[in-house]
């Protein structure tokens, strides 16, 4: 197998038990590579962390990588019968990620047409260049010689430092937006489904409120019916007979009432459940928006260190060219004083 494509991403699982929320999979970002087996003509995701292969995932033409916000993705592989999400550290790493899965998608589906029409396969069906994050190189300044004494240490290392904590806040920054991400689609899926069961209370209260009035005209009916069978004031066994058939039918329609009325107050309870909910899914996204500005700001610092450090160099560099012109005039001042000074020597003698 040859690697085709790398990044890196914090990578999560779905939760096998509940199938909503996710379980990271590592404390830091892994790298996640696209494989080609030449040998089977298959491509695969893979991803290693320490001894441990996080993701093992073979892609089939008929999976589908889905963005769910501008830094986190997901697709579904149903040989590991599980989901997966990628929580990237920008946008642009986000769709260079899933450029790369479309590819290899539709390089998966040209080797199966391929592989069925029984046609001998000679070179891949897509070509894809390697391509891997690197990081950016460390440009030193440090000089030789002399023009070390120009150069302060103490800056260097201070301006170093804060980039260092900046890009770790950043970092962590990124973790947390995509951890309180997961939780709000949580909410969302709940309260969606909180929104359903509401619908369908509450056509069920209406369905049972008709059905209410139904037995209680029912219900009025029959009594008006005993009140008249009781004014004829028949004594023979038949109208006691139906008096109490209607006594006994007027008490069950006024339990089937009240088990309808403590079923309409519970629906009630359900609903101020939902309120609840969306709620806390408000909170969310309080919470959410607060990251987000918060992460802006870091940015924003980051870029402003970034800029000084380049301004610094620029500067020390310039310092740098300015102390080697002086030291080349003082050189030949020294060479000329030198001549100058053998002239004087042979003048005297």
């Amino acid at each position: 197998e040859q690697p085709i494509f790398s990044t890196r991403a914090h990578v999560f699982q779905i939760d096998p038990a509940t199938k909503r929320n996710w379980i990271p999979a590592s404390k830091h970002a892994l790298t996640v590579s696209y494989f080609y087996d030449a040998t089977r003509n298959v491509y695969r995701i893979i991803s290693v962390g320490g001894t441990k292969a996080i993701i093992n995932s073979t892609i089939t033409p008929n999976m589908t990588f889905t963005k769910t916000s501008q830094k986190f993705g997901q697709w579904a592989d149903s040989r590991a019968n599980t989901v997966y999400g990628l929580g990237f550290a920008s946008e642009q790493h986000l769709s260079q990620f899933a450029e790369k899965f479309q590819e290899v998608k539709e390089a998966a589906r040209l080797a199966r047409e391929k592989s069925q029409d029984k046609t001998e396969l000679t070179n891949p069906a897509l070509n894809i260049t390697s391509h891997q994050v690197l990081p950016s190189p460390i440009i030193s300044s440090n000089g030789p010689g002399e023009d070390k004494l120009f150069r302060s240490q103490s800056a260097d290392v201070e301006i170093t430092t804060e980039k260092e904590r900046l890009k770790k806040m950043l970092s962590e920054g990124s973790v947390s937006e995509v951890q309180w991400e997961a939780e709000f689609f949580s909410l969302q899926d709940n309260n969606n489904k909180l929104v359903a069961a509401l619908h369908e209370a509450n056509a069920n209260v209406d369905q049972w409120k008709k059905q209410l009035a139904a037995y209680q005209e029912e219900t009025e009916t029959l009594r008006q019916r005993v009140a008249e069978l009781e004014s004829q004031g028949a004594h023979d066994s038949s109208s006691e007979n139906n008096k109490e058939e209607l006594s006994q039918t007027l008490e069950e329609l006024e339990l089937l009432i009240k088990a309808k009325d403590e079923e309409i107050q519970m629906l009630k309870s359900q609903k101020c459940g939902r309120w609840e909910a969306e709620g806390e899914r408000e909170e969310t996204l309080q919470k959410l928006q607060d990251l987000e500005a918060r992460n802006a700001e870091l940015e924003r610092r980051l870029h402003l260190a970034e800029q000084t450090l380049a301004e610094t160099l620029a500067e020390r560099e310039k310092i740098q060219n300015e102390v080697t012109k002086v030291a080349e005039i003082m050189d030949v001042k020294i060479f000329e004083l030198s001549e100058i000074r053998q002239g004087l020597a042979k003048l005297v003698e």
